[in-house]
């Protein structure tokens, strides 16, 4: 992943990776899970008090998203210690054959990123239901069904948000800047083949936070972690 310049056990009964797997339809234009069963995210700090009665704490999941180039590893870096929080790079969690089609400039199909898709919603989910107050993960999520993958996170565990971080900037931009990088498999072909694919965010997609990377890394730092915080702050 651009900048500037293992999975954790879990908790209790809880398994995401029996529990759920890929259930996704990758025919159809937005894949829905099937008879998908999972128990929800359970901890020590589930319960908060606010004024003085019990409610359900939120767990948040901060997805960072964007095509290539666009600084998702800076961004995710900065909130994961500025927050505390476990950070998930989506790009490890590819499969060896995934990585050899992007090293030699194929673009990923559908069906490579089923699989894919779910595992980081599942790696998400584990890291909340090991104590995790929040995760940050990367991801690129191009399509408005990919993002749909992960949406499912939160329909069997009620205390957890969902959050995505769209970065985006001008394509000119963001090919200057995978340009630049050194010894990365994603070259900067890539970057053409990601926005031929690429669906923005509409705004009936509620759930996701806006950002605009063409400026400098302070400024998109300092946005990102102030929607952020933001966030949290409405959801106590």
């Amino acid at each position: 992943m651009l900048t500037y310049n293992a999975p954790v056990p879990l908790a209790g009964e809880f398994s995401a990776a029996n529990s759920m797997t890929s259930t996704m339809d990758p025919l159809g234009p937005n894949p829905q899970p099937i008879d998908a069963k999972i128990t929800p995210v359970t901890s020590s700090n589930t319960i908060a008090k606010i004024g003085g009665q019990q409610t359900p704490k939120v767990h948040h999941i901060w997805l960072v998203t964007g095509p290539a180039g666009c600084g998702k590893t800076t961004v995710a870096e900065h909130l994961s210690k500025s927050l505390n929080l476990p950070y998930l790079e989506g790009d490890s969690f590819h499969p060896q054959a995934n990585i050899d089609k992007m090293a030699n400039g194929i673009p990923l199909t559908d069906a490579d990123r089923w699989d894919w898709l779910t595992l980081l919603r599942e790696e998400s989910l584990k890291q909340l239901a090991s104590g995790a107050e929040g995760v940050v993960l990367t991801c690129s999520a191009l399509k408005r069904k990919y993002r749909d993958v992960i949406r499912v996170a939160p329909y069997f565990s009620h205390d957890v948000s969902l959050h995505f971080i769209y970065l985006h900037a001008p394509e000119a931009v963001l090919l200057e800047r995978v340009g630049l990088r050194q010894g990365h498999y994603m070259g900067a072909n890539m970057v053409r083949s990601q926005f031929e694919i690429l669906e923005p965010p509409t705004a009936e997609e509620t759930d996701v936070i806006s950002i605009d990377v063409s400026g400098s890394i302070d400024d998109v730092l300092e946005v990102a972690l102030g929607q952020v915080t933001k966030k949290i702050s409405e959801a106590v």
